[in-house]
């Protein structure tokens, strides 16, 4: 099935390299204004560690996290973000917002952007064209 959901996926990988959590951004398909791709791929990374605490894992997403997702990703204690393309509008990791590194907060994570950016970019660029051209 088709969705009109813009196209970011996430994973958690937990310190031994394995996914544990995954998700993508299910807003449209879902109604639901949290249904976002990180989200989604911390609540499923929780459930099956079976802990709230994900200090040993790193989330990977195709786009820079907004501040709900950055939030999330502090209060999960998670240990680093990796991301592929920055958002000029609403990224929470370094763009407009550097959430999960104010020293404010309880918990700073470690941030590597920029990884594939070009694919993530691409990808998101062709999805907002062909909307356009509707």
């Amino acid at each position: 099935m088709a969705s009109d959901d813009v196209p970011v996926g996430a994973l958690v990988v937990d310190g031994a390299g394995d996914i544990v959590g995954e998700g993508w951004n299910e807003r449209e398909a879902s109604h639901d204004p949290t249904a976002h791709a990180e989200v989604l791929a911390l609540r499923r990374a929780a459930e099956r560690l079976g802990r709230w605490r994900l200090d040993d894992c790193t989330l990977v997403v195709t786009l820079e996290p907004c501040a709900m997702c950055a939030g999330a990703l502090v209060a999960a204690r998670v240990g680093t973000v990796v991301f592929g393309a920055f958002d000029p509008k609403a990224g929470a990791c370094g763009s407009v917002w550097d959430l999960v590194r104010d020293h404010r907060a309880n918990h700073e994570l470690t941030v590597v952007p920029g990884v594939r950016e070009q694919a993530a970019r691409d990808l998101l660029l062709d999805f907002f064209a062909a909307r356009r051209v509707r």
